[in-house]
């Protein structure tokens, strides 16, 4: 089965009360819609990163997204892994601010998952981002995995 990462928004998406904002809603939608099937489909992976940011916040809200990925596997973070942060850091063009972002992309391309699912469409499943790390990763040998959203990998 293809492998996947879950960047934070899926589980987020999957716990969170329905939005008022349409656009947020449609996301919310769309993620159940997917999660329904994709447990079935793929072999999801998640990393220490994203147990880190589901953890934080509201307790009531936190321990919802815990419950939705209990059942996953969870990547370690491993010196390859930190190595990748600190080159992406330099290269790919991201605020510092999206450093947590970085970690995602690095996890997930050190694991050589085939796909990597996010609504976080700024700063990683955004095609100039993509683009660059495509070209990054040509340059050190690193494999590239598709960065989708949950509607894209339907």
């Amino acid at each position: 089965m293809a492998t996947v990462y879950l960047e934070t928004t899926i589980p987020s998406y999957l716990a969170s009360r329905p939005s008022r904002d349409l656009v947020v809603a449609a996301h919310q939608q769309i993620t159940h819609d997917w999660w329904a099937q994709a447990r079935s489909r793929f072999d999801l992976f998640l990393s220490e990163a994203v147990l880190e940011e589901i953890r934080a916040g509201d307790p009531e809200a936190a321990a919802r997204r815990m419950e939705v990925i209990r059942e996953l596997p969870v990547l370690t973070l491993k010196d390859e892994v930190r190595e990748l942060v600190d080159t992406y850091s330099r290269r790919l063009g991201l605020p510092t601010q999206a450093r947590t972002d970085v970690v995602h992309i690095a996890f997930a391309v050190t694991y050589q998952l085939d796909y990597l699912v996010t609504w976080n469409c700024k700063h990683i499943a955004n095609g100039q981002v993509i683009y660059r790390l495509i070209e990054v990763n040509s340059e050190i040998g690193k494999h590239t995995p598709l960065i989708l959203t949950p509607e894209e990998l339907s």
